[in-house]
């Protein structure tokens, strides 16, 4: 029986956020684990000057068949909406930082408030908007919490293209009085609500049922090409593997985190400080859980309502748990071990 011949390079990609991925990146575990081999692991995100607008973009089409995404879940449903051949192998749950700001002065405090204001819906020219899909998702989390949807605001369309740094098209619209709410998320999100001078109305990360705080990176999925998965299983385990063992090591060390989580995400500490809650560090580890895969379900139901999927994506179809699984049986085996985890 003929093999399929190994592939010459395997890539990863990754949003600017807490990943495992991120961190085997940084200890560079993941280079490691498959040199043996004669592969190569090139990031997509630290080797843009040398490849194509072709090979970047599929950080959201998922068209590469030797790429692992660990990244949102907008545009990883939206590439398997449109017939992607991809896999779901692992999700993870790591609070960021989600808030609506209003203006200094305003006095707009709590989601009950948010009643008849005017959300920014900002508008990218992107194959898929999911900043856009961010500001839905988030006011719609934080109108439920107090009993009411987005038909009981008067959202605003904000166009955001020519404008450098996030959320600055809506931030400046919320200056100029052209709407009254901005959904932001994450580190940088700190530092331009910080540097806006902008208030917070509404934290979604302290509100008590998790529903209303699911979003693009809330699940986060893993995804794999299905040729990579059926061709080459052993990797497809074998780079699971190296995301746990990352994963446990980021558990004890919350300082390297912190460090690594500053170079991902390009905002400096006060942003991170700011965006992740204490604990963080311990909670990069992937599953498949009933509960993960119900909220992605939401999710998908949610983008598909708002016309952002082409067509319906069967989550727990979609799911593959037999690699995570194998990567979790091989890590406890007496005779598995890292290749290298030097600290």
């Amino acid at each position: 029986m003929t093999h399929p011949p190994l592939p010459e390079t395997l890539w990863f990609t990754r949003c600017p956020v807490p990943t495992a991925t991120g961190i085997a990146a940084d200890r560079r575990w993941l280079a490691e684990e498959f040199a043996p081999e004669g592969i190569t692991v090139r990031s997509l995100q630290d080797t843009e000057a040398a490849v194509g607008a072709d090979i970047r973009g599929t950080h959201y089409t998922h068209e590469l068949p030797a790429l692992f995404r660990e990244g949102g879940n907008v545009p990883a449903l939206w590439a398997r909406s449109r017939g992607a051949e991809t896999r779901l192998i692992g999700l993870t749950w790591i609070e960021e930082r989600q808030v609506i700001l209003v203006r200094p002065g305003s006095g707009i405090r709590g989601a009950a408030a948010l009643r008849g204001l005017r959300p920014a819906l900002p508008r990218h020219s992107l194959p898929i908007d999911f900043w856009r899909a961010m500001a839905l998702r988030g006011f719609e989390g934080a109108l439920a919490s107090a009993g009411l949807d987005l038909d009981d605001t008067r959202p605003v369309d904000v166009p955001a293209d020519g404008h450098t740094g996030q959320w600055q098209a809506e931030l400046a619209a919320l200056a100029r009085g052209d709407v009254d709410a901005v959904y932001v998320k994450g580190a940088v999100a700190v530092e331009a609500a910080r540097r806006a001078g902008a208030e917070v109305a509404v934290e979604l990360d302290g509100l008590p049922d998790r529903r209303h705080r699911v979003n693009n990176g809330t699940p986060r999925p893993i995804t794999v090409h299905q040729r990579l998965l059926d061709e080459h299983p052993d990797l497809v385990d074998r780079f699971l593997g190296v995301l746990l063992r990352a994963a446990d090591w980021a558990a004890e060390q919350p300082d390297e985190v912190a460090r690594i989580l500053g170079a991902e995400t390009g905002a400096g500490a006060e942003g991170v400080r700011g965006a992740y809650r204490p604990g963080t560090h311990r909670t990069l580890h992937p599953d498949l859980s009933a509960e993960r895969l119900s909220l992605l379900a939401l999710q998908e139901t949610a983008l598909r309502g708002h016309g952002f999927l082409a067509e319906p994506v069967d989550v727990h179809a979609w799911a593959d748990p037999e690699p995570l699984r194998r990567a979790r049986r091989r890590l406890a085996e007496p005779t598995s071990r890292p290749r290298s985890l030097h600290p």
